[in-house]
């Protein structure tokens, strides 16, 4: 058999695991388990900031559905993702991160880039391990796996030393245990049928039910086509959240465009992989009704009853509950509701916040209204040029903007930050998203958030990726400082706001002449399209730089103060 070394059994790990693309920043320690992963066929991605790389692989896990892989060198190189990490275990995404580090015989001498990264990545992490021995990495690899994809999914870290991935070992030396078999399930669980059962009963004696879709519910979605069955039997509004978006009902349907405001009145809300956490105001009254039956699903009995009761709580996965529940249903009441009165009440709730965002979305102001800029690229994204688009929204008020418009038919059709709040996301989501997909990118950003990972137009140039970026450009740090501006006026109307102002009007459209690509400068809201056209005309990465005004705030912000989302 020969030799081989740590990283080329690693690789051939990562191989049997179905693994076809990484995305990493080279460095020495890792080079032996790269050079394993390209000899074994396995893409090799390199960005040019190990935390967009990160964030890469988790839009890689959210778009595929299965995890992704990110490889850092040691040190810094590690420790440079730790944001990207903590977004990755906020949300529930399944990252499998490996880093580098020195050779054992020299930790505790001062080796070069010799840090206790285990102790750091353990706690931004959900499992994190260190492999000892080369001959354990391939098992190293298949229990990182089961552990980022068990209860919640997660990211997980493995740390390979120098010696483990590089040093020539008998192949012979490997034992059976070491190369594990059937090492995991995909089995998800199905809800107690007793339980069930009451969940259909409690729906189909419902006169106000509704949807609640959580970011959880991504990652077991067999059989979710029976979610819209379900929905549309009952006539119940539906709100979903982030990760869910496209995976069990198209964001055109007329119950997906309901359910935002309707939960303060349904009498029976079941919520399926949900976290009630701020951006869900905890589950609370107002947002949600006091008075009704809470129904939790999740595959994870940490988030059932958190932070508000559980009426019925059901550990199960997503779209085997969903099934369930229609099955039996379907028994308890088996012609479909006819009355519309629900569903025309909660269209009523909504209507006040739909004219606020109708109306930003329509504004011929100069500078751009914001809700205007994301309006038109929305337009270009639902025509025939642009419906094979997903859209990464990234930035405060432009991610708000962006999301609130665009619409999912697929998983990762839409795809925004998590519960962490992390702008400067979108180079690595758009670069994540174009290799789980295999469709183009419109990058959508505000100025602030565009200016974390710039360079990483190199890695798009690099990868052909097909991606326009268009930064709505308030020159500000504009969630904070409209929130300033509307939460204490009197302050700033005194002393103005502090640290929120950028340069103004910066030419980011100038940055593309760097790749060949094109840039175009917008200031009026009939020229975004043709724009983004041009750039996509051009064959090559661009940017649309539109100038937007410095004024209004989004009615997400406007809704809620800053206060009370923390």
């Amino acid at each position: 058999m020969g030799k081989i070394n740590g990283g080329y059994l690693a690789a051939r790990a990562l191989k049997d695991e179905g693994v076809e693309v990484v995305f990493t920043l080279v460095g020495g320690h890792i080079t032996q388990l790269l050079y394993g992963i390209r000899d074994a066929g396995i893409k090799v991605v390199d960005c040019r900031h190990e935390c967009a790389a990160a964030y890469a692989a988790d839009a890689y896990a959210r778009a595929t559905g299965k995890p992704g892989v990110v490889i850092t060198t040691a040190g810094p190189g590690i420790t440079d993702t730790v944001t990207a990490m903590i977004e990755a275990k906020m949300l529930g995404s399944p990252v499998i991160h490996i880093g580098g580090a020195g050779m054992q015989a020299f930790v505790d001498t001062g080796a070069l880039q010799c840090i206790n990264s285990l102790e750091v990545m353990s706690t931004c992490t959900k499992w994190a391990r260190r492999v000892v021995s080369p001959q354990r990495t391939a098992e190293y690899i298949t229990m990182a796996f089961r552990y980022a994809l068990a209860d919640t999914p997660g990211p997980v870290y493995l740390e390979m030393p120098a010696d483990v991935l590089a040093v020539p070992f008998d192949e012979e030396s490997i034992q059976p245990r070491n190369l594990p078999k059937k090492y995991r399930t995909d089995a998800v669980p199905f809800g107690d049928p007793a339980l069930i059962d009451e969940v259909a009963e409690t729906l189909a004696k419902a006169k106000k039910p509704a949807f609640f879709i959580g970011d959880h519910a991504r990652w077991n979605a067999q059989y979710g086509e029976c979610f819209t069955k379900l929905a549309e039997h009952l006539q119940a509004p539906v709100m979903v959240c982030n990760l869910a978006r496209g995976v069990f009902i198209d964001d055109h349907h007329p119950l997906a465009s309901i359910g935002g405001r309707c939960l303060k009145e349904a009498d029976v809300i079941v919520e399926i992989g949900m976290n009630n956490n701020y951006l869900v105001r905890r589950g609370w009254a107002p947002f949600f009704n006091a008075e009704a039956t809470l129904v939790q699903i999740d595959t994870d009995k940490n988030f059932i009853g958190f932070n508000t009761r559980a009426d019925i709580g059901i550990v199960a996965g997503a779209g085997p509950a969903m099934k369930q529940i229609y099955e039996a249903l379907l028994k308890k009441m088996p012609n479909p509701v006819a009355n519309g009165g629900w569903t025309a009440r909660a269209k009523e709730l909504n209507k006040e916040y739909d004219d606020i965002v109708n109306g930003a979305a329509n504004s011929d102001a100069i500078p751009i209204n914001p809700g205007r800029c994301a309006m038109e690229v929305v337009k270009f994204l639902e025509s025939d040029k642009g419906k094979d688009f997903s859209i990464i929204c990234d930035g405060g008020e432009a991610s708000l903007w962006s999301g609130l418009f665009a619409k999912a038919s697929r998983p990762s059709q839409v795809v925004t930050f998590g519960p962490l709040g992390t702008i400067g996301t979108g180079a690595g989501f758009s670069l994540g998203t174009y290799f789980g997909t295999g469709k183009p990118v419109i990058y959508y950003s505000g100025d602030g958030s565009f200016g974390f990972y710039p360079m990483e137009f190199d890695t798009f140039a690099k990868n052909n990726v097909p991606l326009v970026a268009v930064i709505s450009n308030d020159s500000a740090w504009g969630v904070i400082k409209l929130s300033e501006e509307y939460g204490n006026k009197d302050y700033v109307d005194k002393n103005g706001t502090v640290a929120c102002d950028l340069e103004m009007n910066r030419r980011y459209d100038l940055l593309p002449a760097m790749w060949g690509g094109v840039g175009v400068l917008v200031e009026k809201p009939e020229d975004i399209i043709p724009a983004i056209e041009k750039v996509i005309a051009s064959g090559k990465p661009g940017i649309v730089n539109v100038v937007v005004d410095r004024v209004t705030l989004s009615p997400m912000t406007s809704g809620g103060s800053l206060s009370t989302l923390m």
